[in-house]
Order: structure tokens, then C-alpha cells, then sequence
């Protein structure tokens, strides 16, 4: 038994302003989660073609001891909490595979995720049987709505409800700015339809984990997009030259700052 839903992420940019916003921020929220000894190690980030699909390939590790819930952790041997993320993006179609060597086919999160220029309106958008799609539960997810964000994640800077993009004019975004999208026929619009099938087979946890994780994917593509939004300023105008020169630079510093162990939240470890 799997735990599947498709999360529907509407925003105010064109699917090619996106895959430039989506790389810029996943680089800077590497850095912003790695330090003493944990976060994110990157393996390969290199161009890959198979069977006709072709697109960039990543291989990363997480080493995320302090981010799985207390629960798990009290069962979990040492050294069992390393997970390996593959990616093929091959954009406006990307796939994502999460698995953990301890638990091995015990466990997996598959993200995949179609770009498409609308706001959120296609059905079955993946191509389920039927089946399948009638189980799959849809979940909207407003950036703009404050609501949806825990206290804690809150940030004002972060903020699509206040923030207006000098070099785009973009936003703010207020209550009803996905309805008017619709009457707004030269402004942008894009939905990230994106499909995570959740597989957690442990007796007794089965359940209470894959609902944990769900609720985490949430909390991530909610926080990461609101933040993609809000940095549209520093990426709007970059090429996919100047990300893949990013990326490499990201790659060198989330080595040195793994090597160092520098501690998350310190001055050093933040700019």
C-alpha cells in the first residue's frame, strides 16, 4: 500500500522563467540546510539521455539525522538516516526518486512533476489508469495564503502577499490573485503538478509515517515556492549558463562547509 497525491502549485511566471527560478533556489536552500556534519551532499550533477528522454542528471545524499521525526529515530540504528536523492530533469518533466540503503524497497518517495502554462486545471495530468488516479488526492497550494504556512516558517521577506518584484512588477499577490489571473490574459501563469507517491513499509508505522511525509512535501513546496516568488529578482534575468556555473560553485562550498561541520545559523555558514 502507497500514500499518493498530486500537489498543484500555481504561480505568477512563464514554465521557462521557472526552470531558471526553481535551480537558483534549490542551490541557495542547499547551502541555507547543510552544516555541522549534516545536510546535503551532492554526488553527480551532469547532462544524461535514455531512451529518448534526455535532460540533467543529479545524485545527492541527505544527511538529515535531526530532520526525521522523534519516533523514528528512537528505532532507527546509527547511520541509518542517510538518504540518496536521483533526479532526472528532463524540464518541463522532472522525476525524483528518494530511497534510504537501510530500509531499501521497505522505502521510496517518487516525486514527478509535469510544468505546464495554466493555473492548475488539468485532470490526470501524469496519465494514471483509472484506478489509480480515482485514489490520488488533490491538494492546492496557494503561495499567497499565509495560512498555509506554519508560524514558525514564517518570514515577511518571504512573503508573496507583500512582496512586489521591482524588475517584473509582479505582486504582491492578494486573496483572489489566481481568479484574477484568469482576466489577465498578457500576465504570466504556470502550474507545477506535481505527483508524490509515498512508500514507508514498517509494521506498527506505516501509516503514521507516510502521512508525516506527506505533510512535510507540503511544507516544503509550500515554504520553497513562496521563497522562489520572492527571490524572482535575483534570478529573472540569469541564464541556464549562469545556473550551471552556480551550481558547480554550490557544489565546491556544500563540500567545504561538510568538511568544516560549520553550524547552521552562524554567520559563517549563512552568506
Amino acid at each position: 500500500m502507497v500514500l499518493i497525491k498530486e500537489y498543484r502549485v500555481v504561480l505568477p511566471c512563464t514554465v521557462e522563467e521557472y526552470q531558471v527560478g526553481q535551480l537558483y533556489s534549490v542551490a541557495v536552500a542547499s547551502k541555507n540546510e547543510t552544516g555541522g556534519g549534516e545536510g546535503i551532499e551532492v554526488l553527480k550533477n551532469e547532462p544524461y539521455e535514455k531512451d529518448g528522454e534526455k535532460g540533467q542528471y543529479t545524485h545527492k545524499i541527505y544527511h538529515l539525522k535531526s530532520k526525521v521525526p522523534a519516533f523514528v529515530k528512537m528505532i532507527a540504528p546509527e547511520g541509518s538516516l542517510v538518504f540518496h536523492e536521483k533526479a532526472w530533469n528532463a524540464y518541463p518533466y522532472c522525476r525524483t526518486i528518494v530511497t534510504n540503503e537501510y530500509m531499501k524497497d521497505d522505502f521510496i518517495i517518487k516525486i514527478e512533476t509535469w510544468h505546464k502554462p495554466d493555473l492548475g486545471t488539468l485532470e490526470n495530468v501524469h496519465k494514471l489508469d483509472p484506478p489509480t488516479w480515482k485514489s490520488v488526492e488533490v491538494v492546492p497550494i496557494d503561495i499567497a495564503d499565509g495560512e498555509q504556512v506554519a508560524p514558525a516558517d514564517y518570514k515577511a521577506e518571504e512573503d508573496p502577499s507583500l512582496f512586489k518584484s521591482a524588475k517584473t512588477g509582479r505582486g504582491p499577490l492578494g486573496p483572489n490573485w489566481k481568479k484574477e489571473l484568469v482576466s489577465k490574459a498578457d500576465c504570466p501563469r504556470m502550474c507545477a503538478y506535481k505527483l508524490v507517491t509515498v512508500k514507508f513499509k514498517w509494521w506498527g508505522l506505516q501509516n503514521k509515517v507516510e502521512s508525516f511525509i506527506h505533510k512535510q512535501e507540503k511544507r516544503i513546496f509550500t515554504n520553497f515556492h513562496r521563497q522562489l516568488f520572492c527571490w524572482i529578482d535575483k534570478w529573472v534575468e540569469l541564464t541556464m549558463e549562469d545556473i550551471r556555473r552556480m551550481e558547480a560553485e554550490t557544489q565546491k562550498e556544500l563540500e567545504e562547509m561538510r568538511r568544516k561541520g560549520s553550524v547552521r545559523g552562524t554567520k559563517a555558514s549563512d552568506e
